[in-house]
């Protein structure tokens, strides 16, 4: 949630930031603004709504070309959405500008305090304390950056900050603690923001910022301490591996249809180079460096939030039918309060598509000292979590924009099915007809795209339903908690996941004629006790969408309307339930007139608490 976008360099970097800011619009806000410092001369402008607004505002004006420039967008936290909340903040006399990602926790304390030393505040943000904090130590330090460090020694909680000043017109400093930040290395110019996406027109080259890192970056350098050791840091660049073209719509209305659409190339490239069932192997170089501790693990606890979440709930179906280890999910948000026992027999399995989501980082923090191996599967390269933790394995899906998740939550249970097949060392009797699976997935995925028109059809039927009930039994189960996700933050219709054999012990209650179940009902041994729970939604009125599998005409008199997907090994469905879901979801709420790549009061990447 959020985006930073900060320019330094040789030309104007208005065009770059407003540009980097539109990249970031997949992540969710509601305000933008953008300050330029050209010498001592600046300029701050701070829109309600949409980028493109305040692009109108800024192409209004003479000029608007500076060689520092700043820009953010804004998801409100403390505060409404007014553009005097928007960032950038200043400090009083506004000649130090800054914007900031996450959250100040002792705000309120640090405001009373400068109030006291006679400082205003004119917005409800935490932000603001920061520019009036800096220019506090400023009256008594001998520097910008004395200063900047100063303020950062106050402040608690989750942030990334970057910070300009007519003081000092050729300098941005830019630290961060849990929250993102990366530094795009150009020829005599920098870019700072909290994304890759942002940057990636215009370098390849980029500095990972750590927590409690500070970067004093010029067009010509960047320097970087961190604060925890006081050690100064030889800036490690890297490569970025993927490219903006990755994330043109092309012909698709919206991301978010695009991206299930390229559901089979997603299956595909996970499993690339990974899995082959003509020699029967499963080879994933993310953990080759840990085979070892591999061999004598006795738990894994899974980790993850929202859709993340879902697809671990899946992955604990797989490792422990397939593997036979023991496996917990936990949401991270609920994982790192809780007070539990380790052992070193015991691996944390993080799970994010941006690798940069603020509670599950909190969570494998939490397991630092206990000697426990933590394992990332992320989607965004170089993320934080895919930095923090000891070895992982990539999704591999490309950017994903679309809000609600769609093609990384089939990489991560494809990658997870992986896991699973590698952890079980090729001896459980499903080994070899799951890697044949996984190979013909990808047409199989193609085929439930290809009958989208119809899927549409049944959903525009249910599109003026105030509510849902999605079911499934056993693996199904968590797919069906995944699909009422899928509805009710794409459509606002209010949905809820439940195991079907669960049902009659109090959700069958919400059942009538207004209340239409979607049923998870493919072929598995527990189909029979699927065709029964149906049953006891239809004697009370209740409409039942169905998916069902290829020659399944049994469904036929059980639901008031069929989804078919092709025959596929009962461990793989979820994949194939969940490309009909989505696109059940999507038609639904564009039949509704949402806005389905970025619904209301979400965000992409959630990097605070």
């Amino acid at each position: 949630m959020c985006g930073i976008v900060g320019y330094i360099g040789k030309r104007s970097g208005t065009k770059v930031v407003l540009d980097g800011l539109e990249a970031l619009e997949y992540r969710g806000y509601d305000s933008a603004g953008i300050a330029l410092i050209d010498g001592e001369k600046s300029q701050v402008f701070k829109e309600v709504g949409r980028v493109s607004g305040l692009i109108k505002t800024i192409s209004k004006q003479s000029d608007v070309s500076a060689p520092l420039v700043m820009g953010h967008t804004r998801w409100a936290t403390h505060g409404g959405v007014t553009a005097e909340n928007a960032h950038p903040q200043t400090n009083n006399d506004q000649t130090i500008f800054v914007v900031h990602n996450g959250i100040i926790e002792n705000f309120s304390e640090i405001r009373t305090k400068l109030e006291a030393s006679g400082y205003n505040f004119k917005s409800q943000t935490d932000t603001e304390v920061i520019p009036n904090l800096i220019d506090f130590y400023l009256k008594q330090l001998d520097s910008f950056e004395a200063a900047f460090k100063a303020a950062l020694a106050d402040v608690r909680g989750a942030y990334s900050i970057v910070a300009i000043s007519v003081r000092e017109p050729n300098t941005l400093y830019a630290a961060r603690l849990s929250s993102p930040l990366v530094i795009g290395v150009g020829d005599g110019e920098h870019i700072v923001a909290s994304d890759p996406s942002a940057i990636m027109d215009h370098t390849k080259k980029v500095i990972y910022l750590e927590d409690y890192d500070v970067a004093v970056v010029t067009a010509e350098k960047v320097q970087v301490q961190n604060l925890k050791d006081h050690n100064r840091i030889e800036p490690k660049v890297e490569l970025l591996d993927f490219d903006n073209e990755q994330a043109v719509l092309g012909d698709f209305p919206n991301f978010m249809l695009k991206e299930i659409f390229e559901a089979p190339a997603t299956i595909k490239t996970a499993t690339l180079g990974r899995a082959r069932a003509d020699t029967g192997t499963v080879k994933l170089g993310g953990l080759e460096t840990v085979l070892r501790q591999l061999k004598h693990i006795e738990r894994i606890v899974i980790v993850a939030c929202g859709t993340a979440s879902y697809a671990g709930l899946i992955g604990e179906y797989l490792i422990e039918e397939l593997a036979g280890i023991p496996v917990e999910v936990h949401l991270a948000s609920e994982f790192k309060y809780r007070d539990e026992p380790f052992s070193r027999s015991t691996v944390l399995l993080a799970i994010s598509q941006s690798g940069e989501t603020a509670d599950t980082i909190a969570a494998i923090k939490k397991v630092e000292d206990f000697g426990v191996l933590r394992l990332g599967v992320v989607n965004a390269v170089g993320s934080t979590i895919a930095r923090m933790t000891d070895a992982g394995v990539y999704c591999h899906a490309g950017p994903e924009r679309a809000v609600a998740s769609t093609k990384a939550f089939i990489a991560q249970v494809t990658v997870l099915a992986l896991i699973a097949l590698h952890l079980s060392d090729g001896k459980h009797p499903q080994f070899k007809p799951l890697l044949k699976e996984l190979e013909a997935l990808p047409a199989k995925a193609q085929a439930v795209l290809d009958s989208a028109e119809d899927i549409k059809k049944i959903a525009e039927k249910y599109a003026n339903y105030d509510s849902f009930l999605y079911i499934g039994r056993n693996i199904s189960f968590p797919s069906a908690l995944e699909g009422a996700l899928k509805l009710k933050e794409t459509s606002y219709i209010h949905a809820e996941g439940c195991a079907a054999g669960e049902m009659k012990h109090g959700t069958l209650a919400l059942i009538d004629e207004n209340f239409p179940t979607f049923a998870m009902a493919t072929d598995s041994p527990l189909l029979e006790k699927t065709y029964s729970n149906i049953q006891e939604i239809r004697a009370r009125g209740g409409p039942v969408v169905a998916i069902a599998t290829e020659g399944n005409k049994a469904i036929k008199e059980l639901a008031d309307d069929v989804i078919y997907i092709p025959k596929c090994e009962e461990e793989l469905q979820p994949i194939l339930q969940q490309v009909a879901a989505q696109l059940f979801a999507y038609y639904i709420a564009s039949k509704l007139g949402r806005n389905i790549d970025r619904p209301r009061n979400l965000a992409k990447s959630v990097t605070v608490e």
